[in-house]
């Protein structure tokens, strides 16, 4: 397809047959589809020619940059030898079962086992099921329920989405399913009032035991939360949250299930988002950079705890997919890690370029239309606010977030938003005089949007 000629007529032919995710397809056909072409390093190159700093790294994935050849010098290697057999009939590849070793080495603590799935929404479902068998085999089947937050993501299959706690979602296919409830999330800036960050931690986290007093703790199965909210708006909660949170769900005897669809393989300077916080899981959905996005692939962290169970009183778990530790997918993942691993990427994260990162961002706080600037490693969410010392935000949040993020389009740069609140996620590979870039263009994007909304 690098022939242009080829590409003249994509726009028509997506238009009339692709269906695209999470689109207004009659406003997308209007306004014509981006096609993009190649990419190398952190950038992103269109069809027209058009060049583009990725500062979002696909969606939260591409962590070791575009146009490894290792990747796919790894990839066809797989091909040639064995593209394809499943994990069904007692049966196994090399690089699916070497990549569960190498996943355990990096979790620690007591998640020593994987189930592999193909995406992070998968994973959800899977680990949903896998709680519920669990509470039914010690002889509690009456616990089910699973609590999770509000403004949460964690996928767009049935389960996933009804675990998440975003509502315009619910809208669409009668969503939630029963067994799913719903608490505030650690977004200090947005609901935090009067309180200082740590005690709003503390009170948005004790809401956890208060429904679970509510439901009944013979009742609730598990708790899930994102480390750091990621399409929620990357809402960083204060260090008071987790601890909590941590000790309510082992002294409430329900497992602690943490999403590190995003936050895991380094993106927060720690090869998961647990450690970082740390607490230790029962259970870990994972995905997105296990691969750098390069193959789909992800799956599930599973303690000994629940290990255990599942080896001794369940027998057969009746779940798993087709491609569940697809040959193929699973030494991209191998070959992603090594690159992690002989690179230090993860170590730079936290030592140098995560650092940098932090202080170009965190300089944009002083910027009249920002509220607030957070990152913790390669992840950040900027506030945009329309008074900043009363952290009053804008009237249409979505129509101003979308506003900075097409004016950094426009001028070479991906960015997301999320309502009111920018995001960035770049490649563990970004350079400083890259992540100066991304500085430099969005701040003129936040110019452009103080001088438009005073007009």
């Amino acid at each position: 397809m690098s022939d242009t000629s080829s590409l003249s007529n994509l726009g028509a032919i997506d238009a009339a047959h692709h269906l695209h995710p999470f689109s207004d397809m009659k406003k997308l056909n209007a306004a014509g589809t981006r096609i993009i072409q190649r990419a190398e390093g952190v950038h992103i190159f269109d069809s027209n020619g058009k060049k583009y700093l990725d500062a979002f790294a696909g969606l939260w994935c591409v962590n070791i940059g575009y146009g490894r050849k290792e990747m796919a010098d790894a990839v066809s290697r797989q091909m040639n030898e064995l593209p394809y057999y499943n994990s069904f009939f007692g049966t196994t590849t090399p690089p699916t079962t070497l990549l569960a070793q190498k996943i355990a080495s990096h979790a620690g603590g007591k998640l020593n086992r994987v189930f592999f799935t193909n995406s992070g929404s998968e994973a959800s479902d899977t680990w949903l099921r896998m709680a519920r068998v669990y509470w039914k085999a010690l002889g509690k089947p009456e616990k089910t329920h699973v609590i999770a937050r509000k403004n949460a993501y964690h996928g767009s299959t049935v389960a996933g989405a009804s675990l998440g706690g975003m509502k315009w979602m619910h809208e669409q296919g009668n969503l939630p399913i029963d067994g799913i409830s719903h608490i505030k999330q650690p977004y200090w800036y947005a609901e935090g009032g009067d309180l200082s960050p740590a005690e709003f931690g503390l009170k948005v986290a004790r809401e956890l035991e208060e429904k679970i007093d509510e439901l009944g703790e013979d009742r609730v199965a598990a708790f899930v939360a994102e480390p750091i909210q990621g399409a929620g708006g990357v809402i960083i909660p204060p260090e008071t949250y987790w601890p909590e949170i941590a000790r309510i769900c082992r002294e409430r005897n329900i497992l602690l299930v943490s999403d590190e669809v995003i936050c895991g393989f380094g993106r927060l300077g720690s090869w998961f988002g647990y450690q970082h916080f740390g607490v230790e899981p029962d259970l870990a959905p994972i995905a997105k950079g296990l691969s750098s996005g390069y193959l789909p692939i992800g799956g599930v962290l599973v303690s000994d705890r629940v290990a255990d169970v599942m080896l001794d009183e369940v027998g057969d778990f009746n779940h798993g997919f087709t491609y569940s530790g697809h040959p193929v997918c699973a030494a991209a993942a191998l070959e992603n890690i090594r690159i992690i691993e002989d690179e230090g990427l993860v170590e730079r994260v936290r030592d140098d370029i995560g650092p940098y990162f932090a202080k170009g961002w965190k300089s944009l706080e002083d910027h009249e239309v920002v509220g607030e600037a957070q990152s913790v490693g390669l992840m950040g969410g900027l506030q945009l606010a329309a008074d900043k010392s009363t952290r009053r935000r804008y009237a249409k949040p979505d129509d101003i977030g979308t506003m900075v993020r097409n004016h950094c389009l426009d001028n070479g740069l991906v960015m997301r938003a999320t309502g009111d609140r920018m995001l960035a996620s770049p490649a563990f590979t970004i350079s400083r005089s890259e992540v100066d870039e991304v500085v430099e263009k969005l701040r003129k994007a936040l110019d452009h949007l103080r001088d438009t909304v005073r007009e």
